[in-house]
């Protein structure tokens, strides 16, 4: 039985401070496992370049020419996030196993060894799954196990501390092929395709350099986005307000008959006046907001542009010594 060539699928995005160390430690780690039997030698390391306006391209351009045969670099047009820069590594590969991992290297390389041993096992997906956060301030640690939380309750189907750190067998991306939505939410979509699955637990790292992509404004259009892609309960939410609303609009008007045929303290106020006002507005403001989002979202599938343009590939051949 021969071996399965392995792609490791790296989006960049102004990464020039850790691309040295990150690819140190990748080859290494590809090295051992074609040493260990494996993978196979036609294995490589894709790095997807994001649009990057630092001096991200020009290194991956060396890398290619001092690893010819292991090192390829892809170069998209313009920025176009973290999501379509890793759907575009995948879309671009032909390798029999594919594994994701940010550029950070928080994830740990080392690790890419036990998920190799999943597949081997009859594993088409493996999640890297936090089993700590301690390298996290208290801030995003704690918004994103809220993050998690609240997905699940809302129904969408993740896994708990996962993010973008998986291995996926060559028949599990080409099923991923066929998910042709504009809004991508790769958590979300993978766990939808069914094969069997397995996860591999591992300690978050510091990061080796450089600066985090994710800042606080990007983690929460990530977080709604993955809400509203695989969710409805916004939309039932609304029915739930609207509900509560009437209700207690029901109440209020009873208080007011109350006051006024049965008491003498009927004064005409601005508070019995204004109060239902800003509470009914406020709820039809926020219901309005939250369906324009999803018809928003509407608008963006129907007119099915393509996720990104690649501008640019670089990929050197080995060198074949004659015999």
């Amino acid at each position: 039985m021969s071996l399965p060539s392995l792609a490791i699928i790296v989006p960049c995005y102004n990464e020039q401070e850790v691309l040295p160390e990150t690819v140190k430690q990748l080859l290494a780690q590809l090295t051992r496992l074609q040493d260990k039997n494996k993978v196979s030698d036609q294995s490589l390391i894709y790095f997807i370049d994001d649009g990057s306006d630092d001096h991200t391209w020009q290194l991956l351009c060396d890398y290619t020419q001092e690893h010819p045969g292991r090192i390829a670099a892809i170069k998209l047009s313009r920025n176009k996030g973290h999501q379509n820069a890793l759907l575009a590594g995948l879309m671009s590969c032909k390798e029999d196993i594919t594994i994701s991992i940010d550029a950070d290297l928080q994830d740990g390389p080392e690790n890419i060894e036990a998920m190799v041993d999943a597949y081997h096992e009859g594993s088409d997906v493996v999640y890297g799954v936090r089993t700590r956060r301690e390298t996290d301030t208290p801030f995003k640690r704690f918004s994103a196990e809220t993050y998690y939380y609240l997905m699940r309750k809302m129904g969408v189907d993740l896994i708990f501390n996962h993010a973008d750190f998986r291995l996926m067998s060559r028949r599990a991306v080409e099923a991923l092929r066929e998910y042709r939505e504009s809004q991508l939410f790769l958590r979300g979509i993978v766990r939808e395709l069914g094969f069997n699955e397995a996860t591999v637990e591992y300690e978050r790292l510091t990061r080796e350099a450089g600066t985090s992509k994710y800042p606080l404004r990007k983690m929460l259009s990530f977080a709604w986005s993955g809400i509203t892609s695989f969710s409805t309960a916004p939309l039932r939410a609304i029915t739930l307000m609207g509900m509560a609303a009437s209700g207690l609009s029901l109440v209020f008007l009873f208080w007011v008959l109350y006051i006024r045929l049965f008491t003498d303290n009927a004064m005409p106020g601005w508070t019995s006046t204004l109060l239902p006002l800003v509470f009914i507005g406020s709820v039809q403001l926020v219901s309005l907001g939250i369906i324009g989002e999803y018809l928003g979202k509407l608008y963006q599938e129907i007119k099915r542009r393509p996720h990104y343009h690649i501008s640019e590939v670089r990929h050197q051949a080995p060198e074949i010594n004659p015999r």
